[in-house]
């Protein structure tokens, strides 16, 4: 029975190790190795040696795999760390599915379009402010 405190920190754990096994694989190949800690040019030897047994991708997660369990233990986890990585479901032959489509694009309405109000012209504003300030002008005087 895995319990959820050890679920959390298997789930750090994996996600830690894939993030750095990423991130030391990219700076190996940037010629960068010599820079990392003792713990990832050790990881990068066992990757090394594996890639020469077997093919990248199974050397990959075969490392990231030890890099795992190391960080498992090192985050206080108890035991066994469990599996996290989801297993792949199986496909589904139902084709009930139907293709997600886009509605079609509604027309953007146009500012001269005949069904709008018409506006109020600008001169006819400017007209308008002009007699009231004329009128307050002559009120005070």
């Amino acid at each position: 029975m895995v319990k959820a405190s050890d679920m959390m920190i298997a789930r750090r754990a994996d996600t830690r190790a894939r993030a750095d096994f990423a991130t030391w694989k990219m700076m190996a190949k940037l010629n960068g190795a010599s820079a990392l800690p003792p713990e990832a040019q050790s990881f990068l030897a066992s990757y090394r040696a594996l890639l020469a047994k077997m093919p990248e991708a199974e050397a990959t997660e075969a490392t990231i795999n030890l890099m795992y369990k190391a960080y498992f233990a090192e985050m206080g986890g108890i035991g066994t760390p469990p599996d996290v990585r989801p297993r792949p479901s199986p496909p589904v032959a139902d084709n009930n599915v139907t293709a997600f489509r886009r509605p079609p694009a509604k027309p953007k309405p146009s500012l001269f379009a005949s069904n709008t109000k018409p506006r109020l012209p600008v001169a006819l504003i400017f007209a308008c402010l002009v007699v009231v300030y004329v009128g307050i002008r002559y009120y005070w005087r």
